[in-house]
């Protein structure tokens, strides 16, 4: 049984965010899956500058972050992530359509978990996501979360 755990998916593109929800829905995954359209709407949730402490997307236990975006960009997302104290151990999993080498290369030296590149056919989008969470939310094991400042 999977551990109910908190997932944004930070992605811009519609059509993406719809996919990915059937994905999830047809994996049956049971946890909260909030989305953030772009990078400032993720900051905005992560980093809970809005003030709603009761909002569950204010420490998600995993992050699917896209990399090109309007306005704030995911490799500007993740920096802003491993800056702060809190959140350094958050999972991010860059979930993006690039699979250029320096792209790849930053996100590791910035600090993502992973790096996946999404399949153009919709069956292997379905099977990666069944792979993300039978890994990330039922394999892995996670430090505890400290309340944040």
């Amino acid at each position: 049984m999977a551990n109910k755990i908190n997932i944004l998916l930070v992605e811009d593109s519609r059509s993406a965010i719809e996919l990915a929800q059937h994905a999830f829905t047809l994996n049956d995954y049971s946890g909260n899956l909030a989305v953030a359209r772009d990078g400032e709407e993720a900051l905005d949730l992560i980093l809970n500058r809005n003030g709603s402490s009761d909002d569950q997307t204010a420490a998600p236990d995993l992050i699917l972050l896209d990399l090109k975006m309007p306005k704030v960009g995911g490799l500007e997302v993740l920096e802003q992530i491993r800056a702060n104290e809190h959140l350094r151990s958050t999972l991010v999993v860059v979930l993006t359509a690039s699979a250029d080498r320096h792209d790849v290369k930053q996100a590791y030296d910035l600090g993502a978990n992973s790096y996946l590149v999404k399949p153009v056919d919709f069956d292997e989008f379905v099977a990666m996501i069944g792979q993300v969470i039978d890994y990330w939310c039922k394999l892995n094991q996670q430090p505890a979360v400290s309340a944040m400042a």
